[in-house]
């Protein structure tokens, strides 16, 4: 009977191991995968999770689109970033408004910011200046340079 169970128990472990979910930010003590530095920022900080559920953390968005560059990224199941209105908790970066603005400065000195609502990045980038991207446009400026 208990050879019966083994397998079922093997299996449910396995499963478990492999969920695709954010793993949070341990913000002080994780270092970036791109640039080595410590990640403190809960504002810009910024996190891939692949399809297998391997996580990569990055103290800003601008590492994590350099790090993308050299990823697949059919791979990649998440991309996930820390918001301006709601710092310390990541939220999904196809659904973000991106603001590149010298009146917010970023770890890496892009100058770039996510925002989880657009009309509160619609009123900050008219406080502080700038210009607003979505995902796509975002990817594009980036994989130019």
């Amino acid at each position: 009977m208990q050879f019966r169970i083994f397998p079922i128990i093997f299996s449910l472990l396995v499963l478990s191991a492999c969920a695709v979910e954010p793993i949070p930010i341990e913000y002080g003590k994780d270092a970036c995968t791109f640039c080595k530095m410590n990640i403190v920022d809960q504002q810009h900080a910024a996190e891939i999770v692949t399809k297998k559920g391997k996580a990569f953390k990055y103290d800003c968005i601008e590492c994590m689109l350099n790090d993308l560059k050299a990823k697949n990224e059919a791979e990649i199941e998440l991309f996930l970033v820390n918001t301006y209105d709601s710092p310390k908790s990541l939220s999904d970066a196809l659904k973000s408004t991106f603001l590149i603005s010298e009146g917010i400065s970023s770890p890496m000195g892009e100058n770039l910011t996510a925002f989880k609502d657009i009309a509160t990045a619609k009123s900050t980038k008219d406080e502080k200046g700038g210009e607003l991207y979505d995902w796509r446009q975002l990817k594009i400026k980036f994989t130019s340079k």
